[in-house]
């Protein structure tokens, strides 16, 4: 049975409070102290930087240990992983030590029980690589904690530890199921699959597999077994994300889950030999999805963990997050190695949502070493995160981390860290691929914004000469809303924008250079000076869904030489006052996340913009597409309106017929950019079923006119 205890905490060592506080397990160490301190919620104003000062301090959790244990039973600590450097105590007895947060912990007790007994959990500071900058997030490069906690643009230093998981004690009877997962392997032709689980603890057992209907589809103690006409699991779209449920009965306990029937493999893309069709060498890092044998088009997002106390997350926050990726009509989640591995219920949910993982190991933007220790912690590190989520049907792609092959990271293929991970990947995990990093050649990370000296021209231009075989990061920002805004900082900070603390905390002002994501000089370029705080928000929002709308389109129409398109970023794990992101700060969807929302519907008539702005009287094109992104062929007919204020006229007609999983593109719209009151003209997109697709540009006038500072919502 398990029993959960009750736990206090404190700060053992360093510059804090040493009094006894109640501590939430599962939850982070330094909230505890913060609650029982009255810091107020870290996502106001500036309250966060009051746990800054405890990043260097010793903490313990403590539990008179409380259960109930029959005649002959074991005890046990059971725990799904502890944050980050610890040492475990039962009474005076040092029982573990263990550097890492993933690795679950099942520590047997009952030779040092004493029938009055104390647990303690010690946590020691985060390891600072020596002769680092201080407070950067260089001083995280020898360590196997993931570095967003040591600082990033969108994230402040705060380095969290804790009983981040899950932790109880566990009384056991002989022969009592310690270990169970389930392994299966598809026939090539999807007709039959081999079911194997390796179960440990005892040899007497029944294996129950049932489908979603309930239906017994095999009992037996054997615990290897073939399952004739399997049902395949899909990601969102392309089928139903088809689980089956197991049950594995025991003498004294009963072990439950679930598993799917499906194979994923990456291929060559199209095209991604070169011109000449004939490289020596590889040309560009295949990165098409090929899921139960079909070529898909992985479109969706990077994920950073959506709170600052990641212990805190709730499986209830996971499914809002995630039902609002899958309503986004969203395939994959890449995430990103910046934060690591998240709780069981994230995977689980998608599982059960039909949203492919794309999981990274805790590297990222830093040169990891060929040292020894730091070896040795990473492959214990890796070996639990690999144990722990290769069972489920969602996980598709391994990666070693987030741009490590760049000139600020400078590791390579040879590179120790690298070459061990793709050692255990594909030791234990053989079925799934692995990227070292991302990005590899022919890999884009960027753009990230809608315009910038540097992209020559917008982002319509941008990505349309980019041809790439995956867009794994690219984002454009957009503030949050006047609301949130104002809990961030003093009312009178909001107007104008200047570099005071409350923007300064809450915006990566330094990332790229004065504006970074608020991007003022873009705005004023397209919409004049403006006159207010909501002005900018409002033409802050407008571009980020223009943008967004304009790559992930144009990465569609790049299809099947382009297979994958996954912007920087879905979340935030905290309100930031501008952001990549498609949801604020906690589960708030911006404009832009309808904006994509609407590009990435499976059966949709796109048109090519040239870009986002035109002169009067300037001669226009743009082709149209339909795309396709079904199992089953697709057929429709669009119909091209330009609206001009009231005005409406129709511009052609068009019914096309796409296969499969397809794009076909169509007749090209011509026609002569009218003169016109407006700042804005509307190019409209009707299918016969009434499914709109809008384009909103903005129109320059021969003669100077004031600026509208209304656009729409």
């Amino acid at each position: 049975m398990k029993f959960y205890q009750q736990w206090c905490g404190r700060a053992a060592a360093g510059n804090a409070d040493k009094a006894w506080f109640k501590a939430t397990v599962p939850g982070n160490i330094q909230y505890d102290y913060g609650v029982a301190h009255h810091f107020g919620d870290p996502n106001e104003g500036y309250r966060v930087e009051q746990y800054l000062p405890l990043e260097d301090c010793t903490f313990e959790y403590e539990t008179a240990l409380s259960f109930n244990r029959q005649p002959g039973e074991t005890v046990w600590f059971c725990s799904g992983g502890i944050d980050y450097l610890y040492d475990i105590y039962l009474n005076q007895t040092k029982l573990y030590s263990y550097e890492g947060m993933y690795r679950p912990v099942e520590l047997e007790l009952t030779p040092h029980l004493t029938g009055s007994d104390t647990l303690r959990v010690v946590i020691h500071p985060h390891p600072k690589r020596p002769g680092a900058a201080a407070g950067t997030r260089q001083e995280a490069d020898h360590s196997c904690k993931p570095p967003v906690c040591y600082g990033w643009d969108w994230n402040p230093r705060l380095m969290i530890s804790g009983m981040w998981q899950e932790a109880y004690i566990e009384t056991r009877a002989a022969e009592h199921i310690t270990a169970c997962e389930p392994f299966v392997r598809l026939a090539p032709d999807y007709q039959t699959a081999q079911v194997r689980f390796e179960i440990a603890g005892t040899d007497r057992y029944t294996v129950t597999l049932q489908d979603r209907e309930g239906n017994t589809v095999y009992t037996g103690t054997n615990p290897e077994f073939t399952v004739k006409n399997p049902q395949l699991w899909w990601c969102n779209g392309q089928g139903e994300p088809y689980l089956y449920r197991y049950t594995v009965a025991g003498p004294v306990n009963t072990v439950t889950g679930t598993l799917a029937f499906r194979e994923v493999k990456v291929v060559r893309n199209t095209g991604a030999n070169g011109p000449d069709g004939f490289p020596k060498s590889r040309y560009d890092a295949p990165t098409t999805v090929l899921l139960n044998g079909r070529r898909i088009f992985a479109k969706g997002s990077n994920w950073v963990n959506p709170e600052l106390f990641w212990g805190n997350i709730t499986a209830e926050r996971y499914e809002e997050l995630l039902e609002l990726v899958r309503d986004a009509n969203m395939n994959m989640l890449r995430i990103w190695g910046g934060a690591g591995m998240n709780k069981e219920a994230f995977y689980s949910t998608c599982d059960r949502l039909g949203i492919l993982v794309w999981q990274e190991f805790m590297l990222a933007c830093n040169r990891y070493p060929d040292d020894p220790h730091y070896l040795a912690v990473l492959e214990q590190e890796a070996t639990a995160m690999i144990k722990t989520l290769r069972r489920h049907p969602c996980l598709a792609i391994w990666c070693g981390g987030n741009e490590l092959f760049n000139g600020w990271s400078g590791m390579d293929d040879q590179s120790l860290p690298l070459r061990l991970l793709d050692r255990l990947c594909y030791e234990l995990d053989p079925g799934k691929p692995f990227f070292k990093t991302s990005p590899l050649i022919g890999m884009g990370h960027g753009c990230y914004a809608f315009k910038h000296p540097d992209m020559g021209g917008d982002i319509f231009e941008s990505i349309r000469g980019s041809h790439l075989v995956a867009y794994t990061e690219f984002g454009v920002p957009g503030l949050t809303d006047v609301e949130t805004l104002k809990t961030m900082m003093p009312e009178n900070e909001l107007f104008p924008v200047l570099r005071t603390k409350g923007w300064l905390l809450r915006h990566g002002l330094g990332a790229w250079g004065p504006g970074a994501w608020i991007c003022e000089n873009v705005l004023r370029e397209y919409f004049g000076a403006p006159e207010s705080i909501e002005d900018l928000v409002n033409w802050s929002n407008e571009l980020q869904s223009t943008g967004y709308q304009a790559a992930f389109e144009e990465m569609r129409r790049q299809w099947p030489h382009c297979a994958m398109a996954l912007n920087w970023c879905y979340n935030e794990p905290w309100s930031n006052a501008a952001n990549n992101c498609l949801i604020d700060y906690p589960t708030k969807p911006k404009r832009a996340y309808y904006a994509v929302q609407r590009a990435l519907r499976p059966v949709l008539f796109t048109a090519g913009m040239p870009r986002y702005d035109f002169k009067e009287g300037e001669a226009f094109s743009a082709d149209i597409w339909f795309h396709n992104d079904t199992p089953q062929p697709a057929t429709g007919t669009v119909t091209v309106v330009l609206k001009t204020g009231s005005t409406e006229k129709q511009l052609l007609s068009w019914s096309a017929e796409a296969g499969p999983n397809s794009n076909l593109q169509g007749p090209t719209v011509h026609f002569t950019l009218p003169e016109s009151s407006e700042d804005f003209i509307t190019l409209k997109l009707i299918a016969e079923n009434g499914q709109e697709n809008e384009y909103h540009l903005l129109l320059r006038h021969k003669k100077p006119t004031a600026k509208v500072k209304q656009m729409n919502a």
